[in-house]
């Protein structure tokens, strides 16, 4: 090609990863590009007149104006197709893993490899008979991904027909698997893989809202602050607070068949822990390794900048995939705040407008538009399937202010914070969420489930322990002020009952093996033990028992490790536990004791 083709921009200004190019009146909006002889990939994100504002999602340095730009016609798009999970992708859906055998170390400018193995035969089986009238989302077939995933090949949202042809057996992900024809009289070949440009979201038949617990594993979530399946949360903290521990807790335990961890502009050596961790990890849902429902997407903060922006919507446009085939997706963002920053330099290159603290005005919206693609829906096609993804996005404010816009704008648009305290994870209580700022706009939905499928007094446990947690705060104010002498027996063991749900049940070893999970059984047998002491101990108080020898208990010290008993032999422990507790009280009330 050469700069006179009808087809070929022109450089005309370079600015670090902004690109202005003449001779571009054919192209479109969110267009991909090719930038000089090198092929750098970019996206077009402004047109004005024949000059195109161009995002380059590579290393921009040595080029220069006059070189030339090649069209390619098609939007920014993701491949969807059997052999995504287990991938490990940068923002853009190229395969780090083949391009580290290819070419070492180091992303070599311009490298252009598929982004899916078009090689690798997977064994086919088609659900779908000839004469067969389908239409666009409905499954045609099945591929057993990796031990942990089936994976549904679906129509294309776009097509529907009639089947005239279908194949079984060995194909690779660009065979003709299926051939429908059209209500026009077209035919259509219809392949296993799909391509779906990432900034429009995937159609879906119905947005159903959330009505059941997306089960964590983590206490301080599921008990308190819970969020739906389907559900968007926000996880706000400063540096070294615990948001990528949390996460990964998450993505480890989190009631999900698939999972897409995305880290966007996080430090490398946190994406690689993730690498390397991921792959030994085991997984109780499927017996197998983490990584067997996992897709990754590594945009680290040493890469380009632009792909930053890119990668949240390869991801979510994955997920929205594994949504359609029926799933429950749980899609980690680490993080949101590198994003918007991206977002901010490229809006500064454009030379637009600047909202608050620079980032650009259209800061909500854009992150309302990611975070909207998250849902409960009724899936497209004929058969009735359910799908969801559930969102769940850290914040990583400067100097943990949660009033800067990023943090803002996340709070008006997800329902569940999960605010860090920095005071917290230095005291070294992990997860370091404070339960005094954080809260779930999905209690209230969920109560009912939790009190119909874990114990009829789930709800009301949960209400009592937040009042207490509350009531600890006031009367440490008077603490401060005056001694915990000045108050009065029932107070003390109202901040004694407190420090054990802050010590025994919300505090969690995230690298202990029992004690990463707990089931909804375990976390309401250690909350309701807790409880029941300080219930027979205030009782005890009004038989005037000596407060000590309430706060000073045998038992207390097998509540305290209650948290560290495997789930088969919870229940049992647990009788043993109760009984103890009864029969000290018990003993306690015998005696004709005094307050001392």
């Amino acid at each position: 090609m050469n700069n006179t083709e009808k087809n070929v921009g022109i450089i005309s200004k370079v600015a670090g990863p902004l690109i202005v190019a003449k001779n571009m009146k054919d192209v479109q909006m969110y267009d991909v590009v090719r930038v000089s002889d090198k092929r750098l990939i970019g996206e077009v994100i402004e047109l004005r007149g024949d000059l195109a504002s161009i995002q380059v999602y590579e290393e921009t340095a040595g080029l220069g104006p006059g070189e030339p730009v090649y069209y390619t016609n098609e939007p920014l798009s993701v491949e969807l197709a059997p052999g995504l999970i287990e991938g490990i992708f940068d923002g853009i859906q190229r395969p780090l893993d083949v391009i580290y055998d290819q070419t070492g170390d180091r992303i070599p400018l311009g490298v252009d490899v598929p982004k899916l193995d078009r090689n690798r035969k997977w064994n086919y089986k088609s659900v779908v008979k000839v004469g067969d009238y389908i239409v666009g989302g409905d499954v045609i077939g099945h591929v057993q991904e990796t031990p942990a995933v089936l994976h549904k090949v679906m129509l294309n949202p776009t097509l529907k027909g009639t089947v005239t042809y279908i194949y079984d057996g060995e194909a690779t992900i660009t065979d003709v698997i299926c051939k429908i024809k059209d209500d026009n009289g077209n035919e259509h070949d219809v392949q296993m893989l799909q391509k779906w440009p990432v900034r429009r979201p995937r159609p879906y038949n119905q947005k159903i809202a959330p009505y059941e617990p997306m089960v964590t594993g983590q206490r301080v979530i599921d008990t308190l602050f819970p969020i739906a399946i389907g559900g968007i949360a926000s996880i706000p903290g400063p540096f070294g607070s615990g948001k990528t521990v949390v996460q990964h807790q998450l993505a480890k335990w989190a009631d999900a068949d698939i999972i897409v961890y995305i880290g966007c502009g996080e430090r490398g050596n946190e994406m690689t822990d993730v690498l390397m961790e991921f792959p030994n990890l085991y997984d109780p849902k499927t017996g197998q390794n983490l990584m067997k429902r996992t897709v990754l997407i590594a945009n680290t903060s040493n890469m380009p900048v632009a792909a930053r922006e890119a990668s949240i919507y390869t991801g979510i446009t994955i997920a929205e995939y594994y949504r359609d085939m029926g799933y429950k997706v749980a899609l980690m963002a680490d993080s949101t705040s590198r994003w918007a920053e991206a977002l901010r330099e490229m809006s500064g290159r454009l030379e637009e407008m600047p909202g608050e603290e620079g980032y650009p005005a259209y800061l909500s919206s854009r992150l309302a538009e990611f975070y909207e693609r998250a849902g409960l829906v009724k899936c497209l096609g004929s058969t009735d399937r359910t799908g969801a993804i559930s969102a769940i996005g850290a914040v990583s404010p400067p100097g943990g202010d949660i009033s800067e816009p990023v943090a803002q704008a996340t709070l008006r648009i997800v329902k569940v914070f999960w605010g860090l305290s920095a005071s917290l994870a230095y005291s070294r209580h992990f997860p370091a969420i404070d339960w005094l700022k954080s809260y779930s706009l999905y209690e209230d939905v969920l109560k009912e489930y939790y009190d119909n499928n874990v114990k009829k007094d789930w709800s009301k446990q949960v209400q009592e322990t937040a009042s207490i947690l509350q009531e600890e705060a006031k009367l440490e104010e008077i603490v401060r002020l005056v001694g915990v002498d000045s108050l009065e027996f029932h107070d003390r063991l109202t901040l004694e009952c407190a420090r054990s749900i802050r010590e025994d049940f919300l505090h969690q070893n995230a690298f202990d093996d029992v004690d990463t999970y707990s089931s909804l059984n375990k976390q309401y047998g250690i909350l309701k033990m807790i409880l029941t002491w300080y219930h027979l101990g205030q009782k005890a108080l009004k038989e005037n028992v000596s407060f000590n020898k309430i706060t000073s208990m045998n038992v207390l010290e097998k509540i305290g490790r209650m948290k560290y008993i495997k789930e088969d032999d919870f229940n049992q422990e647990a009788e043993k536990i109760f009984d103890e507790l009864n029969n000290e009280f018990e003993e306690l009330m015998k005696g004709d004791e005094l307050y001392v």
